[in-house]
C-alpha cells in the first residue's frame, strides 16, 4: 500500500487516483500577527493570526484580542459570524443586552483564564477588563473568514 492508498483507505470519502493535492500547513508565529483588522475602540485590540492574507484559510478566522486595562470595546456585533473565545489571562467581562419582562437590561458574563464564551451571530456586546493594572487577554475564531465588525451606538440599537 503507497501513500495514496493509506490517505484514501483513512479517508474512504477521498476516491481518485492518488492523494489530492493540499497546501501544506501555514505556521504564524507570535511576532506576525496583523494588528490592520477591524477595530471597535476603547482599550481594545484584534490581531488576526489565521486568515486568508496570512494563512490563506477560506471559511474561517482566528486570533488575539488584548483589552487593557481598565477600558472597555464600544458596543458592538459580528454580523453572522459566529464566535468563539478563549480566556488567555485576566478577567474579561462580556456584556450584552437579555430580553425581560420589564425590556431589555445588560447581562454580564465574569470569564478568567481557562475559560470558554460563545457568541451568537449579531449578538450586542462589549468586552470590558475591570481590572486596573492587568490587560486581558482572549484568543477568538470565527466562523466567518475575516473579522466583521459592526460598531452601534449603544447595545440595545442593535
Amino acid at each position: 500500500m503507497d501513500d495514496s492508498d493509506r490517505f484514501n483507505a483513512f479517508h474512504p470519502d477521498l476516491s481518485g487516483s492518488g492523494m489530492p493535492t493540499r497546501p501544506g500547513i501555514r505556521h504564524v508565529r507570535a511576532g506576525e500577527l496583523d494588528g490592520s483588522t477591524a477595530q471597535s475602540g476603547g482599550g481594545m485590540r484584534r490581531f488576526a493570526a489565521i486568515s486568508g492574507e496570512l494563512a490563506g484559510s477560506r471559511r474561517i478566522w482566528m486570533g488575539e484580542t488584548r483589552v487593557a486595562p481598565g477600558t472597555s470595546s464600544s458596543d458592538h456585533h459580528h454580523g453572522e459570524s459566529e464566535t468563539a473565545i478563549y480566556v488567555v489571562s485576566g478577567h474579561p467581562e462580556f456584556v450584552y443586552a437579555e430580553e425581560s419582562e420589564g425590556g431589555p437590561r445588560e447581562k454580564r458574563v465574569k470569564a478568567g483564564p481557562g475559560d470558554y464564551v460563545y457568541v451568537p451571530p449579531y449578538v450586542a456586546h462589549r468586552e470590558e477588563n475591570p481590572d486596573p493594572d492587568d490587560e486581558a487577554v482572549v484568543v477568538i475564531a470565527r466562523s466567518t473568514q475575516e473579522p466583521v465588525v459592526v460598531n452601534l451606538q449603544s447595545l440595545f440599537a442593535g
